[in-house]
């Protein structure tokens, strides 16, 4: 859908760009040749109106002329500025919720053809901590939002029952790595949201911690330090991984991957309800679209459902 979105955007901002270049320069100088000799035809001056009903211009080329500088700003903004997206899901919570509507920044990674995605200006790298906006590598016409946890060359591990993830910098298949990435956990805590199971009733449901829902288990929170980058984790007590799931990388025991050169290991902080590079592997380069940096609009919504109220208190940036 984005990408026929953009598509469109680029289209119809060539259409409308060519009707305003034809009008600019080819029907314009006419109406003025026209408008000239009316008024020398006469002896009295023609008001404005008069010379305007003179080489009147055609509506659909006042039209398409008139939307191109906003069809090109926004394509401008849209394509190397910020862009937004929507969170569909709750694999990021309790960082980014089900209804917020954020602004990714499209110039983090590199400027990039609207179509393609190719890149015309690098400008730089994600970092272990940034929540990145990028293409699904299995269906690149998918868009999915997670935190980078490995950098290219890291030797990522994740320990299914503690629930942590270890991180060894500047590895290769092959060579022992001694270095790690300071990684800190806090202590476990109840966590603010309580999620529910079922085809027809399943969702996350902000409960205080001293009330409950029917039906509904208890999230559990904490605080994972990924060297610099401070945020909460959720996980769900009645979980547990299935490490047969994972991918399994040749030469590498199930849990531990080692990133090849230009793609990115990504978690989701939602760490039971996150379809991430445990089960389908690395992010290339070329898939990334952008730094998400600002929430700029929130609604309390469930997943697949019409929302019903507006959080104000989430606008702002992402933490």
């Amino acid at each position: 859908m984005a990408n026929m979105f953009a598509l469109i955007l680029v289209v119809a901002t060539l259409i409308t760009g060519l009707l305003w270049c034809l009008d600019k320069f080819v029907f314009a100088p006419k109406r003025r040749a026209q408008q000239e000799a009316a008024q020398a035809a006469v002896t009295e001056p023609l008001d404005k109106k008069s010379l305007k009903k003179v080489g009147a211009k055609p509506g659909w080329l006042e039209t398409g002329a008139s939307i191109f500088p906003v069809l090109a700003v926004v394509l401008v903004v849209r394509s190397f500025i910020y862009e937004p997206f929507q969170i569909p899901s709750g694999s990021m919570m309790p960082t980014l919720l089900v209804g917020d509507f954020i602004l990714v920044e499209k110039f983090s990674y590199g400027i990039k053809d609207p179509l393609f995605q190719k890149t015309l200006i690098e400008t730089g790298h994600p970092k272990r901590g940034d929540i990145v906006v990028f293409k699904y590598p299995r269906n690149p016409s998918v868009d999915y939002i997670k935190r980078v946890v490995g950098l290219p060359g890291d030797r990522v591990s994740y320990d299914p029952l503690a629930k942590e993830v270890s991180v060894a910098p500047n590895c290769s298949s092959g060579q022992a790595c001694d270095r790690q990435v300071p990684i800190v956990y806090s202590g476990i805590e109840p966590a603010d949201f309580m999620q529910t199971f079922g085809q027809r009733s399943s969702g996350f449901w902000p409960v205080p911690k001293d009330e409950t829902k029917e039906g509904a288990t208890r999230l559990l929170e904490r605080q994972e330090s990924l060297g610099e980058i401070a945020h909460r984790i959720l996980m769900v007590p009645i979980a547990q991984d299935q490490p047969g799931a994972y991918y399994r990388q040749s030469g590498q025991s199930a849990g531990t991957w080692i990133v090849p050169p230009g793609q990115y290991f990504m978690m989701g902080d939602n760490r039971d309800n996150s379809e991430d590079s445990r089960y389908w592997g690395f992010v290339p380069e070329k898939n990334l679209v952008g730094k998400a940096v600002a929430i700029w609009m929130s609604f309390e919504k469930q997943q697949g459902e019409w929302p019903t109220g507006v959080r104000l208190s989430r606008i702002g940036g992402i933490h």
